[in-house]
């Protein structure tokens, strides 16, 4: 593997000669999205030109993920099909990015040898630097340009920009993870707990409030486990919140541990923090709780869903449910069945166990579910979810919810999309005052359990008369996202 040729820190700057156009395709979770937008802001300030299709590019990027086996057996099928634009002009550069790239880089390697640049997500300052010498061997035949290094030491603070649909952005503001939970690949592929300096995210909150966005999402591995110097997530939510111009403040992904009563209390006393807060449980077994190393008992998660329903009413809870992990009974899965009809998520994402290499559950634990059983749990774990959020999306119905409008619908250019507050999505009729980034007020007519139907759309009722709030300015970030996972851990 060929070693880069600059040193961490050097200035960015892209010294090819011919402006450049650079595609970049994104599987994973939030964090990955953000993480797209910060690297075409990175290429964008060194003279790159994005592109939203990879044909005609001359750079392609494949930022991944490594949380699941099936994604990245089709980030692999993907890249096969990119080799093509490689095949038709050799002097395109083909690379992958990402927690897949920092997890799997020698299987990559073999796997992809047509592939000409290799980065982990600590590297992207690097990126102008490997991409010029990339691009200098042209058609010739190269090794890999390869940095995979992990660096406690970057914080990312004033790299590239926040990314968002010119409505909504997200903030990155805390990487890696230190809890090395049995089943999760996080800390080996994004590192340790970093957070972003407080003035860096202001810094980021401000600017996107000037370019008319009305909602930011703070994004941490662990984000509610945030500290730099003397001041904590609780801090941090404070001072975004008195940032002009930002009506919502959404955060994710907390972990449940590091829910503090100062934090709650700050939620609660700031009207901006959206109601809605995905807690993952994983597993409603204390036995299978123990051995994920999740670091908490079923009563003490419990006991903090009904603290964060005390202080902050109508708050929407969804959540993360593994089934099969190793080892795990028909009374464990049971357990997690027994939970969810109590607890009552509005919605809960659920997953397969999968075994991930070098996770300590790879190394110590036996994957004794059969596949069989796995699938059979998953499918009755997703019914039972299904007929609870369609009971809490019928429950809507004939109330009056805010949302903040995105933009137009696929449904039809008289339908928009919104959301509301706790985080339900909307379907509602377009009008006078109902431009991206306005909050209007609207009757629930009808509901499923994944989407909340306005009067005006698909019936012949009238919308409720609404106050509209001025419409965001700005722009989409032009970086395709093919496959988002709702929950980063």
């Amino acid at each position: 593997m060929r070693p880069a040729a600059l040193p961490r820190g050097a200035p960015i700057c892209y010294t090819g000669r011919v402006p450049a156009r650079v595609y970049i395709e994104t599987y994973g979770c939030q964090m990955n999205v953000a993480d797209s937008g910060l690297v075409g802001g990175v290429l964008r300030d060194a003279g790159y030109e994005l592109c939203a299709t990879p044909e005609g590019a001359d750079v392609v990027l494949v930022n991944t993920c490594a949380v699941r086996e099936r994604a990245e057996e089709r980030v692999y099928g993907r890249m096969t099909e990119l080799w093509r634009h490689k095949q038709r002009d050799p002097r395109v550069v083909l690379g992958l990015l990402g927690c897949m790239a920092e997890h799997l880089r020698e299987q990559i390697l073999a796997r992809a040898p047509y592939v000409d640049l290799v980065m982990g997500p600590d590297a992207y300052r690097r990126l102008p630097e490997l991409l010029a010498e990339a691009r200098g061997a042209g058609a010739r035949p190269h090794d890999p340009f390869v940095d995979v290094r992990l660096d406690r030491r970057e914080s990312y603070e004033g790299l590239g920009a926040p990314v968002g649909d010119g409505v909504s952005a997200f903030v990155t503001v805390q990487r890696g993870c230190d809890k090395f939970c049995a089943f999760c690949v996080v800390p080996f592929t994004r590192g340790r707990e970093r957070a972003t300096p407080p003035r860096e995210v202001l810094r980021q909150v401000r600017a996107l409030a000037a370019q008319g966005y009305r909602e930011v999402t703070l994004l941490g591995q662990t984000v509610n486990s945030y500290r730099h110097e003397e001041a904590d997530f609780a801090d941090l939510l404070e001072a975004v919140a008195q940032v002009e111009g930002v009506a919502r403040i959404r955060f994710t992904s907390p972990y449940p541990v590091d829910f503090s009563p100062k934090l709650i209390a700050t939620m609660a006393r700031l009207p901006k923090v959206c109601r809605h807060v995905h807690l993952p449980v994983q597993s409603g077994d204390d036995g299978v709780l123990a051995r994920m190393g999740r670091g908490y008992t079923v009563a003490e998660f419990r006991a903090l869903a009904a603290a964060l329903r005390a202080a902050l009413p109508g708050v929407a809870l969804t959540t993360d449910v593994i089934v099969g992990f190793c080892d795990e009974t028909e009374d464990e899965y049971r357990a997690t069945v027994r939970l969810l009809e109590e607890l009552r998520f509005d919605a809960a994402f659920t997953f397969e166990y999968s075994e991930r290499s070098g996770t300590p559950a790879a190394r110590a634990m036996p994957d004794t579910v059969s596949t069989g059983v796995k699938r059979r749990r998953l499918a009755e774990i997703i019914a039972l979810q299904e007929a609870i959020s369609l009971e809490a999306g019928r429950a809507r119905i004939g109330a009056e919810v805010e949302v903040l409008v995105v933009g137009a619908s696929r449904r039809d250019a008289a339908t928009l999309f919104g959301r509301t507050g706790d985080f339900k999505k909307v379907l509602l009729p377009a009008g006078e005052g109902r431009g991206p980034g306005a909050l209007v007020r609207v009757r629930v007519a009808r509901a499923t359990g994944h989407t909340l139907f306005a009067e005006g759309v698909g019936s012949g009722a009238a919308a409720v008369p609404a106050a509209a709030v001025p419409a965001a300015a700005g722009a989409v970030a032009g970086v395709p996202v093919v496959a988002s996972l709702p929950s980063m851990r």
